[in-house]
């Protein structure tokens, strides 16, 4: 009987220094953006990194931050957060792994309004009364490529509170511009597709989601993007967790993929050149 309770409590205590001893995986991530993540764990991104952690055999820990500006110096440069989510492949503050997926911007509208939305010609673009839309993106510069920024100005001063982007950080909430069609107020928004999914998956009111294509260009002729791929970061020089992610990446990507599909995340095939690894 001694000899039983001897075996039963070092047992006990091997796999509680087995649970004690799990690495960790320290994640930043934001207190209040979604539908990426919140505090509350409740983001896509959010999920994406507890998938993450648990291919990893690691313990999930979030590091919350609160300005978008400095997170990555004050945080992942000074070792408090090991991974960040969703960042722009090659984004040269860190070093990021092949992307896990790929997405683009999208028109929205409702759909019982049958909107004829495939690009930047589309005539709906230049009827629309008001177009919903993140100030600083490429759809304010194909807005004004079109000639359509400034009959926007008063409404996205309403959109902002009237308040002046001068010299202060003015948030745009996606869900409140996705509404702004789903309720009438405006016939189209223009936004990022994973930014926009959950809440046209969500509407009551039917909208279209419509995947803008990548073949625009200013009135100078260059390029404007709009499609993009995205990738996870970590701290430059950490090449054996990078290796890990990238291996990850290539061994769940129909899982990875699966998660995003359930947010109603539009993916889009990966160019060539951007299939190889950092």
């Amino acid at each position: 009987m001694k000899r039983s309770i001897f075996i039963f409590t070092a047992l006990a205590f091997g796999i509680a220094n087995v649970h004690a001893e799990q690495p960790t995986l320290k994640v930043c991530t934001a207190e209040n953006e979604m539908p990426y993540s919140n505090k509350n764990g409740e983001g896509f991104e959010n999920k994406l990194a507890q998938y993450v952690a648990a291919q990893l055999g690691r313990k999930l820990e979030t590091v919350t931050w609160t300005d978008p500006r400095y997170f990555i110096r004050d945080y992942v440069d000074k070792g408090l957060c090991d991974v960040v989510m969703g960042v722009d492949q090659g984004d040269p503050r860190l070093a990021t792994t092949a992307p896990y997926y790929r997405s683009g911007y999208v028109f929205i509208s409702r759909s019982d309004d049958k909107l004829d939305l495939q690009n930047w010609d589309s005539e709906a673009l230049r009827k629309a009364k008001r177009i919903a839309f993140m100030p600083g993106t490429p759809a304010e510069t194909m807005l004004r490529a079109i000639g359509r920024y400034n009959d926007m100005f008063n409404y996205q001063q309403e959109l902002a509170g009237f308040k002046s982007k001068r010299n202060q950080y003015v948030k745009y909430e996606n869900d409140k511009l996705v509404n702004e069609v789903a309720t009438g107020k405006a016939e189209i928004a223009i936004l990022w597709g994973p930014a926009a999914a959950r809440y046209v998956k969500a509407s009551s009111t039917p909208l279209t989601m419509t995947v803008i294509p990548d073949n625009n260009q200013r009135a100078d002729g260059e390029k404007v993007g709009f499609h993009y791929s995205t990738s996870i970061g970590v701290r430059k020089g950490d090449t054996a967790l990078l290796t890990q992610l990238n291996k990850l990446i290539k061994d769940q990507q129909d899982e990875i993929e699966d998660l995003l599909e359930a947010d109603g995340i539009p993916l889009l095939d990966q160019p060539d050149t951007a299939l190889s690894m950092n």
